[in-house]
């Protein structure tokens, strides 16, 4: 593999970046999907008919790599119905019909946080996941020997065109961030934390500046980074931080780091000091049909209706809608899903913004393989993919692609070419079962 230094310029197109951050008032309803993590979907532990407050657990988590899910307004259990996420898989969906009161479970207090094993508790029971987008259980993510930690890095680059809620959570929450940043070196004993941030974002890293100056308890560092896409990428962070390389199939534990994006540990820090689980997220409504981009605070499981029309509605019918940046965020098929634990961003794109350019024949230039952060060779990997030639695939290492697009953005052919390395994963992952069937 390469040494992440490749990568894009996209536009930035960060629209809201200077517009204040509104908080949305309780919507009439909320859809709560007991999968809106990385691992076991939660049990819903509600009946239809239940009243439930902001802060009430709606769904206990379902083993180690799993989350707590908890209602974000206060009123009464409607339904619990099934809900088909764009994965594809079938969870269970609680439906709650919000009273308009907003009133907060009196069971909401901070935890209990003396040492290690009572952080990584209270972590857990606060249902916080990777909020950058990945939504992977963040108490699984600490819960390593502390001695096999050497860096705290905290992931600010928000490298993705239009989105800045990353961005305004560290210019509006940074006493959040110092609380978590304080709790993680006491408990875990973390001594070297870095921030990165792209040097786009001067204002944000003053920021951080100012907040890392307060600490003494142990190092902490923001680093300007070029304003590359995909900056944001776990490994090419990593890189470009510490210097370390985490190989193909490796963890960034396996070189001594545990990275946490900027919001995720801002939600840590309101925790412990409030005890209120994660209900809410901040969120850039952005796109060209959006009459009022701007980023707001909006309870989990609000419609993306509801969303718009707290935006002022939607000026023209939207081409499409995005959950995420358009690099590598997800189409939903219409406004009726919902905001999700991790959805960092929704964008409502005009047919100008949305319309794919048509493919034409692969012209063999290597413009794909030059720019892939991690030297993989997209062209390769599409040619195998046609041939369904599952060995090769491996050989390409299509395992090791963060699908950041890169490639697709840069073909003067115009190929789909991070899709159809996601469709080639999926191949192997098809064969695999098939493999593992025999044995």
């Amino acid at each position: 593999m390469a040494l992440y230094l490749r990568g894009i310029r996209t536009p930035h197109r960060k629209n809201t970046l200077k517009q204040p951050v509104v908080r949305m008032e309780a919507p009439g309803t909320v859809t709560l999907p007991m999968a809106m993590h990385i691992g076991a979907p939660a049990i819903p532990v509600v009946k239809v008919g239940d009243t439930v407050k902001v802060g009430t657990k709606i769904g206990e988590a379902n083993g180690r790599i799993s989350s707590n899910i908890y209602s974000s307004v206060s009123g009464n259990v409607k339904r619990i119905e099934e809900y088909l996420p764009h994965n594809g898989t079938a969870v269970a969906a609680v439906v709650i019909e919000s009273d308009g009161e907003m009133t907060v479970d009196p069971a909401v207090c901070p935890p209990t946080v003396n040492n290690r094993e009572e952080l990584i508790a209270a972590i857990r029971e606060s249902g916080i996941v990777g909020l950058g987008g990945a939504g992977f259980p963040t108490h699984v993510k600490l819960d390593v020997e502390p001695e096999r930690i050497e860096y705290l890095l905290i992931n600010g680059a928000e490298c993705e065109p239009y989105v800045t809620s990353d961005t305004v959570t560290m210019l509006t929450r940074a006493e959040d961030m110092r609380d978590a940043i304080l709790a993680l070196n006491r408990c875990l004993g973390i001594g070297k934390v870095m921030i990165g941030i792209e040097n786009n974002k001067k204002t944000a890293i003053a920021a951080m500046q100012k907040m890392a100056s307060s600490i003494t308890a142990c190092t902490v560092e923001v680093k300007s980074l070029p304003s590359v896409y995909p900056q944001g990428g776990e490994k090419l962070l990593i890189y470009h931080t510490t210097g370390r390389k985490v190989s193909a199939g490796k963890l960034p534990i396996d070189v001594g780091c545990v990275v946490l994006n900027c919001t995720t540990l801002a939600a840590i820090g309101a925790y412990l000091r409030t005890g209120m689980p994660l209900v809410e997220k901040c969120v850039t409504v952005d796109g060209g049909a959006v009459k009022n981009p701007q980023n707001v605070i909006v309870p989990i499981g609000t419609s993306m209706k509801d969303l718009f029309d707290f935006c002022g509605g939607l000026q023209v019918q939207p081409d499409k809608i995005v959950y995420g940046g358009p690099m590598m965020g997800v189409t939903v098929p219409g406004d009726a899903s919902m905001v999700q634990k991790a959805t960092n961003a929704v964008l409502a794109l005009t047919a100008k913004e949305a319309k794919l350019p048509k493919p034409t024949a692969c012209i063999r230039c290597g413009t794909c393989t030059n720019t892939c952060p991690f030297g993989l060779a997209p062209a390769a990997i599409a040619g195998a993919y046609e041939r369904k030639d599952t060995e090769a695939l491996k050989a390409r290492l299509v395992d090791a692609c963060m699908e950041c697009g890169c490639c697709s953005f840069v073909c003067p052919a115009n190929r789909p070419l991070v899709q159809i390395n996601k469709l080639s994963k999926q191949m192997l992952k098809e064969e695999q079962k098939k493999e593992a069937s025999k044995s």
